[in-house]
């Protein structure tokens, strides 16, 4: 799974990134049951968080972008928890939270950017089940923050 995902990002011209320290009391990942809880991770873009409401001073191409650099994130929370990839057997849910104005409703539209990369990353084993829900409010500020459930062998 590690040489498909270090291809299929190299063939996106993307680059996994250094996995983020948690800005709280939490871990970044937790391994239970065969399955690998992800905490919530936020969209950084050239080391600083991508910011904004959707709907208000964000669109829809930005919360996607946003969306794509927080599935980013996650990936490489998975790998410095693993160790590697090779561990990867599905992804099996995200959570897709989109800092949103009131009258804003293409939630699933930003949660896309995410979604779309873990299957151009992990093929069928990508694709998962999944919440994306309008904030009024994100950490930081951010546009975009994911959380994932991952199942491992």
């Amino acid at each position: 799974m590690t040489d498909r995902v270090d291809t299929k990002l190299a063939e996106l011209g993307l680059t996994l990134p250094q996995a983020a320290a948690p800005i709280a009391s939490y871990v970044p990942a937790v391994e239970a049951g065969g399955l690998l809880h992800v905490s919530g991770q936020l969209p950084f873009k050239q080391g600083a968080v991508m910011t904004g409401r959707l709907g208000d001073d964000r669109d829809v191409a930005f919360g996607q972008e946003a969306a794509q650099a927080c599935a980013l994130m996650v990936v490489a929370q998975v790998k410095a928890a693993l160790g590697d990839l090779s561990r990867v057997k599905r992804i099996v849910k995200l959570g897709v939270f989109i800092n949103s104005a009131g009258d804003f409703t293409d939630q699933p539209k930003v949660a896309n950017g995410a979604s779309d990369l873990m299957v151009a990353l992990f093929g069928d084993a990508g694709k998962h089940a999944r919440a994306a829900v309008g904030v009024p409010a994100l950490p930081l500020g951010a546009a975009v923050e994911i959380d994932a459930i991952v199942e491992i062998g």
